[in-house]
């Protein structure tokens, strides 16, 4: 059984790096592509970015190119997602999910076999 904890989430006002950390735990986690996804409220859940097992590859959403950056060290079981220059429309519980059946990171929920419990991200104009 594989577990994900996310932190690092909260509140802050617009234009505040912030940086998240996922933390798995119970299987290899060099072997996994990692993503991270997000939901506001009232939304459904929607792709953020991905990595793959290596972090040689990274995907992510076109809308959120040049402001997030995802990456992940697999010596300390960790993957990132920087965010930067946050608005009120990045508010959202931020979950980091992994993926034990490809070698290559990709974007639907389905293909994630883990998730974490999600961390909240609340951005103030």
């Amino acid at each position: 059984q594989v577990q994900l904890v996310e932190s690092g989430g909260g509140l802050v006002q617009a234009g505040t790096p912030l940086k998240l950390s996922c933390a798995a735990s119970g299987r290899s986690f060099s072997t996994s592509a990692m993503g991270w996804f997000r939901q506001a409220p009232g939304k459904e859940r929607e792709f953020v970015a991905a990595i793959s097992p290596s972090g040689g590859t990274t995907v992510y959403a076109d809308s959120l190119k040049g402001r997030f950056t995802i990456s992940r060290d697999n010596g300390k079981n960790t993957v990132f997602l920087q965010m930067n220059s946050l608005t009120p429309e990045d508010t959202a519980i931020y979950y980091c999910a992994a993926d034990y059946r490809r070698r290559t990171p990709v974007t639907r929920l389905d293909d994630y076999d883990y998730w974490g419990q999600g961390t909240q991200v609340t951005v103030s104009s």
